[in-house]
């Protein structure tokens, strides 16, 4: 369980500690003068903008407003572009046809696809009136659909026809079977609905606008937890709009720039970091595809004249090797245009970072740091840091933010340099857990802190270092994976007795998954080829493991707890990489 502090103790531990000016903002030091671990962001006294108190629905008229005729979205793929006034106008009719059809502020609004500019019309149009927008994982399978469309309360949705080998009409059929799933409508991109809807009537909205407030819940996004029950991190405009804001503001977006973005919009990172950074500066946002390909990325890139480019470090991987080949063999991308972009999702190698910068002319690129829970963004790199800080840290404190290295058993702030806890305290935290008060509480304390499970240490000058996780989750090429689903999982296979799930290093995706079994004395050894066959169709694809190591006993320490320690140390041998 999450350490907590009490408010007692949180008085207790910032007794007679004063701040001092950062160029991030202020640096909390103890009675002696010694910096801790203990950064506040720039308020508006340091020069940061205020935090804006309007909802999404407000800002995206005021953009509207200012750059009618700027290009909002550029769908590469389909050929298709908006300027800000034609994508409002679209944005308007979808909402004036939820109110049509009864649905109200609060009412759970879901959305099953792949990257379209369809998806980003949905999601403004719900946060228009709103409507909470549900996302919904594009690679969920049967179990995972009916789950949120359960747990949420969903009542519409808004889906693509499929997904790889995935029927979404098959299986939102399915989903609407089940016993608390109050599914009324489910409209398909592309069809008869979809069109009426995009060309209906606008009406006055006024009166369901009128109701709104920065500090509604808009928007559910559930992220796996560690029992295998994804929870449904609830955010709000507030939450929202400001930290997509203060990240535009970090990477000098204006009216001028144009953002591709490969990344999903059903994460925060396409949804926060892409779409709502850009909107909120007037920028165009670019759609190189429905998934992410490095080809069709940088040919988005050339073509559409991106300024910025995001992307986990695999997708950079990837890009840079094509690149590499278009130099070598074809005709060279044109990336003049390129100055900045995010890298983000997982561990960001120095290396990879390096390259980017100077191969692809992302001199300007950033690191960020966060969680789904604080929206997601609460370290960014900037780019007048040294070099060095750039590209091996993650960055420092976002302004109107504080964040602190807390020691995980007393929840005390730790001195610089010392490694612990990464919690964070602001606008960013999310509202909740959608019906989950108990995983909340373990997750905010009662001091507003969010324990993010991640280990990192805060040198002398702000700069975060993230060391590892608390807890066991791995990420794999940018999607958090939380090893108990994937155990609970294998020990349906009838020949697991018991199963343990640990994290590998991985060139490619930054970590793959290794699966340790012990099986029944009669049982014949299972294979990573036998584990795929049997999770075909059951498990995303993601969520395989790649590695399967067969054991009869895990290693365990004195009280009896497996130790995954010992077994990620252990792991580079059996797989005979040393």
């Amino acid at each position: 369980m999450t350490a907590t502090i009490s408010n007692k103790d949180a008085q207790q531990n910032t007794a007679d500690l004063k701040t001092i000016p950062a160029p991030y903002g202020k640096d909390v030091v103890d009675e002696a003068g010694n910096k801790m671990s203990h950064v506040i962001g720039a308020g508006i006294e340091q020069g940061a903008a205020p935090l804006r108190d309007e909802t999404l629905g407000e800002n995206l008229r005021a953009i509207v407003e200012k750059f009618p005729s700027r290009d909002a979205i550029v769908d590469v793929y389909a050929d298709v572009s908006f300027t800000f006034e034609r994508f409002y106008n679209r944005v308007l009719r979808l909402a004036s046809a939820f109110v049509r059809a009864g649905y109200r502020k609060g009412d759970r609004i879901g959305i099953w696809s792949t990257n379209r500019w369809e998806w980003t019309v949905v999601q403004y149009a719900c946060h228009h009136v709103g409507l909470v927008l549900v996302n919904i994982n594009p690679a969920y399978r049967q179990h995972e659909l009916n789950y949120v469309l359960e747990k949420a309360g969903v009542r519409m949705v808004f889906a693509a026809r499929r997904y790889k080998d995935s029927d979404y009409r098959t299986m939102l059929i399915e989903a609407a079977k089940q016993r608390g799933v109050h599914l009324d409508k489910v409209i398909y991109f592309g069809s008869s609905e979809w069109y009426e809807h995009m060309h209906g009537d606008i009406d006055d909205l006024s009166e369901y606008t009128s109701q709104l407030h920065p500090d509604d819940p808009i928007n559910i996004q559930f992220t796996s937890g560690t029992t295998g029950f994804p929870k449904g991190a609830t955010l709000t405009h507030r939450n929202l709009l400001n930290n997509g804001y203060f990240i535009g503001e970090m990477l000098g977006y204006t009216e001028e720039d144009r953002v591709c973005i490969p990344v999903p919009f059903f994460h925060t990172f396409g949804m926060v970091i892409g779409t709502f950074a850009a909107f909120s500066h007037g920028a165009a946002t670019i759609i190189p595809a429905p998934t992410f390909k490095a080809r069709e990325t940088l040919k988005a890139v050339h073509s559409a004249k991106a300024t910025s480019l995001y992307g986990v470090p695999t997708m950079f991987i990837n890009e840079l090797e094509e690149a590499h080949d278009q130099e070598e063999y074809g005709s060279p991308y044109d990336l003049s245009m390129l100055r900045t972009g995010v890298m983000a999702g997982t561990s960001c190698p120095s290396k990879t970072m390096r390259e980017v910068m100077d191969r692809l002319n992302m001199h300007e690129i950033a690191i960020c740091y966060g969680m789904t829970e604080t929206s997601p963004v609460s370290f960014q790199t900037r780019k007048d840091s040294p070099l060095e800080k750039r590209v091996n840290t993650v960055g420092q404190v976002m302004p109107h933010l504080e964040a602190r290295i807390i020691d995980e058993d007393t929840g005390e702030t730790l001195p610089r340099g010392e490694q612990g806890e990464v919690v964070v305290r602001g606008y960013s935290v999310m509202k909740e857990y959608w019906q989950h008060p108990e995983k909340t509480a373990e997750a905010i304390d009662a001091d507003g802190w969010m324990h993010t499970g991640d280990l990192g240490v805060l040198d002398d000058e702000g700069y975060l270092s993230i060391t590892g996780r608390i807890k066991d989750m791995l990420i794999r090429g940018g999607e958090n994976i939380y090893p108990r689903e994937i155990e609970e999982f294998l020990f349906t296979h009838p020949a697991v007795v018991d199963a343990q799930v640990i994290g590998v290093p991985d060139d490619k995706y930054g970590e793959e998954i290794m699966a340790w079994l012990i099986l029944h004395d009669d049982a014949e050894d299972l294979t990573a080829d036998d584990i795929a066959s049997f999770a075909q169709g059951k498990l995303s694809r993601h969520k395989i493991p790649r590695y399967v190591h067969v054991v009869d006993e895990f290693p365990m320490t004195a009280s009896g707890k497996v130790r995954k320690v010992e077994m990620r140390e252990m792991a580079p041998k059996i797989l005979g990489w040393v």
